[in-house]
């Protein structure tokens, strides 16, 4: 029998949700608050927990238990570390230091002083949500181990992960992930690929979506510069069974984005953003700025990550302190301008209401067709 509402689909059922609208897990972004707000109002609240240590992340998701009782994701990165990590010296450390130098002099911060590399393991990090046994399991650039995968089939977690491309996500599925993100270029923050470079993987979200849905049986998730109801309909239209969403949360007084943060998603500047590894060592999508376009410049060195991401946080600290919003990673996607979310709950309510008026004809269209693939 065909489904009448939009939000009553295999990945609603899958996750136990209400609504097929997924937070982005937004790095270190995330707060114990936004994923329990996201998940209480029936969608999928998620935190990213990649730059945590193993007791922290435990102490991370106590709490948000003791926010929620509903289904929430914890998103970790199965790749902690780019080639060069453990190799990288004090020389390195120096060149990658000095267009930041002055800035760190202007603010009267200190000058910090390189310290060895000491590596957070993924295999320990994915213990802990295994033990916690989590409802959700999100991962990005990469796949697990296949006991970790089989772990979380045996004790019934969920699993989702991100494809940047078709081959990525055809790889997911091979790996048995129970659900597959299509995330397009057009995303805020780091880009999930893993199977070729992110320079070399970045297509739109528009392209992406279809190309993923024919090829693969499980729930599709879509993200990338997705940002209200217009853009949850289209998705929906292309084949996806949900959206992730993440700039819009982050402009939201739940997110752990700093009040600059926050102000900067809603100013005119939010619609130019770009693509840089001058914040982490990592291809990612934040508001250009003056700190991007330094970090950009031909010749300037770029530490592996996690390096250049805990250097560049020396500066952070101080500019975000300063009221320097033009020295800091803004952290946006390419619908960063639509980001008027203030409470998660009336966003929410507002975006459900919006889609519900739009969407319907799109949903039973898009199962008769579902259907008319399973009969061939």
């Amino acid at each position: 029998m065909m489904p009448h509402r939009w939000n009553e689909n295999r990945l609603t059922a899958k996750l136990g949700i209400d609504y097929p609208v997924i937070q982005g897990p937004l790095g270190g972004l995330s707060s114990q608050r936004l994923t329990a707000a996201v998940s209480n109002f029936g969608g999928l609240g998620s935190f990213g927990a990649h730059g945590l240590a193993p007791e922290a992340i435990k102490d991370v998701i106590g709490e948000i238990r003791s926010l929620t009782s509903k289904p929430f994701a914890m998103n970790l990165w199965v790749s902690m570390e780019d080639e060069g990590a453990r190799t990288s010296d004090e020389n390195a450390f120096n060149r990658s230091l000095a267009p930041l130098a002055v800035h760190l002099a202007a603010l009267g911060a200190p000058r910090p002083t390189y310290k060895p590399y000491s590596p957070i393991r993924f295999e320990d990090q994915a213990r802990v949500l295994l033990d916690a046994n989590v409802p959700v399991f999100s991962f990005i650039v990469g796949i697990p181990p296949s006991e970790i995968l089989e772990e979380c089939r045996t004790k019934g977690i969920v699993t989702i992960s991100a494809a940047t491309t078709p081959d990525e996500a055809a790889a997911l599925q091979e790996a048995g992930v129970d659900v597959i993100v299509a995330s397009g270029f057009e995303a805020g923050g780091h880009r999930g690929s893993f199977l070729r470079s992110a320079e070399d993987s970045l297509t739109g979200t528009l392209s992406l979506i279809p190309q993923i849905v024919d090829i693969v049986d499980v729930p599709v998730i879509a993200a990338g510069g997705i940002g209200d109801a217009r853009g949850v309909v289209a998705a929906l239209a292309l084949g996806a069974e949900g959206v992730q969403m993440g700039t819009v949360f982050l402009a939201c007084e739940e997110s752990g984005a700093s009040l600059l943060h926050r102000q900067a998603l809603r100013g005119k500047k939010a619609g130019h953003t770009a693509l840089t590894k001058g914040f982490t060592g990592r291809l990612a999508r934040a508001i250009h700025n003056r700190l991007m376009e330094e970090l950009n410049q031909e010749g300037t060195a770029v530490l592996p990550y996690p390096l250049q991401r805990r250097l560049v946080r020396n500066l952070a600290i101080p500019a975000e302190a300063a009221g320097r919003s033009d020295l800091l990673p803004l952290w946006a996607g390419q619908s960063a301008n639509l980001s008027t979310c203030t409470d998660v709950s009336a966003f929410l309510t507002q975006l459900v209401e919006e889609v519900s008026e739009i969407a319907e004809p799109i949903i039973r269209w898009n199962a008769a067709r579902h259907e008319k693939q399973i009969l061939k």
